[in-house]
């Protein structure tokens, strides 16, 4: 345990942090994130230093902040300069401007221009998910020096995947030699003749998270070196860092598609105004959406009052339309996130979601009219003397309905895409509400098509 305890802290965090010393620091996380922030403090402080440090550097330290707001000034600055930089970013940019500046100022000019360039970049992009703590040697160097010189810098660094070899003059980016090949090369040999025939794969500060996932994906690399204009190495995203990433952007896309803003904090912490903030505005907008339903079905009051029986497949077919657009929505959301299409595909994917639209109304159609069929014949409920209509009415509307939504559905993302808004702002309650509208109109036309001169 740590030896340096400052005085005032509470016995039960000291007897806390003398329980999770031993525990693997994913579990000293995870207990840490259920207490407050005092206790939280407190368990940072009893901790050995080391292992106080290994905790913050977990990005799922939740309470990180609030836990360095807590601790005294000289003892906060003592961790953060032993935390990856990136972290510190992180966390740096999560705290009130009272308390982080004063913290800043106390760190040293090198960290403090790390920070404040790290801080610059855009919150999705590489420059802001890469770590400045990585092993580069000059292009002159050979395959024992440079094992010397990891052995010396190993301590100061986040992780080690590979070598960055440079141009000796320009600093620029030549070579990416793994840290498998450097172990297994003969110490003689120059360090540059350990590298793979093809040029490194790297990616610009701006570069979005979603595509530096993609490349690491595609190309099963471990780490993607960050690059400046000139070919310089400024950073590298590693793959823990991206695995972190694509979980909270798949988590705001998950709740973007539930029709609501996504949460800045996990549920459990986020405030109870910040909640209804957040799922309050999707919900007005969709209610304003479903009032055209409204209107709709004034428009079509009389043909209501003619025949009460379409009312009753109302909501099976509004739900149909809904369901087919959510369906289409969230595959081509994915599929758009994949890569597997951009922007100029739109028409693939229209010729395709026609005729799946068109055969999935189909199915339902005949399902639809099979209902209706069956409760007529067994007694169930009296359609009237024109059931059989009714029965046709409702199985070419459904064909109309699924084959609209699955159509609508697939074109929302990339409108919204075309126009600058994440796709994953067409949520399935969205697209529900759109398809409901023009599914009653879509309904009370085949209606009038079919049933006038017998029930209209």
């Amino acid at each position: 345990m740590n030896q340096d305890i400052p005085r005032g802290i509470d016995p039960l965090a000291t007897t806390l942090a003398c329980t999770l010393a031993q525990e693997h620091v994913a579990d000293i996380v995870e207990t840490l994130n259920e207490q407050d922030a005092a206790t939280v403090a407190d368990v940072l402080l009893a901790l050995p230093f080391e292992r106080a440090v290994e905790v913050l550097d977990q990005p799922e330290f939740a309470e990180a902040p609030a836990a360095l707001a807590r601790i005294p000034q000289p003892r906060a600055v003592a961790l953060l300069h032993a935390m990856s930089a990136d972290r510190v970013a992180d966390v740096l940019a999560e705290l009130d401007e009272p308390v982080r500046e004063p913290l800043v100022r106390q760190l040293d000019r090198e960290t403090q221009a790390t920070l404040t360039h790290l801080l610059t970049y855009p919150e999705h992009s590489a420059g802001a998910l890469m770590t400045t703590e990585f092993v580069s040697v000059p292009e002159s160097w050979s395959v024992g020096r440079t094992l010397e010189h990891i052995r010396r810098v190993e301590r100061s660094r986040e992780t080690i995947y590979a070598i960055y070899v440079l141009d000796p003059q320009t600093r620029a980016l030549q070579h990416a030699v793994t840290l498998r090949r450097l172990i297994s090369g003969d110490p003689q040999a120059p360090i540059a003749s350990l590298a793979p025939p093809h040029k490194p794969i790297t990616v610009a500060p701006e570069t979005d998270r979603e595509e530096v996932a993609r490349l690491i994906t595609k190309y099963n690399l471990l780490a993607v070196p960050v690059v400046d204009l000139a070919g310089r190495v400024i950073g590298i995203v590693t793959v823990d860092d991206v695995i972190d990433a694509m979980i909270e952007e798949t988590t705001e896309d998950v709740q973007k598609l539930g029709g609501m803003e996504a949460l800045d904090e996990p549920y459990r912490q986020i405030g109870f105004f910040s909640m209804i903030r957040k799922r309050g505005g999707w919900l007005s907008i969709l209610l304003l959406g479903e009032m055209l339903t409204a209107s709709a079905m004034q428009v079509y009051e009389a043909e209501l009052e003619k025949a009460i029986v379409l009312t009753l497949f109302i909501p099976l077919i509004m739900s149909s339309g809904g369901n087919s657009g959510s369906q289409a929505t969230s595959l081509i959301i994915r599929a758009l996130a994949l890569r597997e299409f951009t922007l100029k595909d739109w028409w693939r994917v229209a010729l395709r979601e026609l005729p799946t639209g068109a055969t999935l109304g189909a199915i339902l159609g005949v399902i639809g009219v099979l209902r209706v069929v069956l409760w007529q014949k067994i007694g169930l409920y009296d359609y009237g003397p024109h059931w059989l209509l009714v029965a046709a009415t409702v199985g070419t509307a459904l064909i109309g309905i699924v084959t609209f939504g699955s159509l609508a559905g697939s074109m929302l993302p990339f409108v919204l895409k075309r126009l600058g808004f994440d796709p994953a702002s067409a949520s399935a309650p969205l697209v529900a509400t759109l398809v409901d509208v023009t599914g009653l109109v879509i309904y009370f036309a085949v209606a009038a098509a079919i049933l006038t001169g017998t029930l209209l």
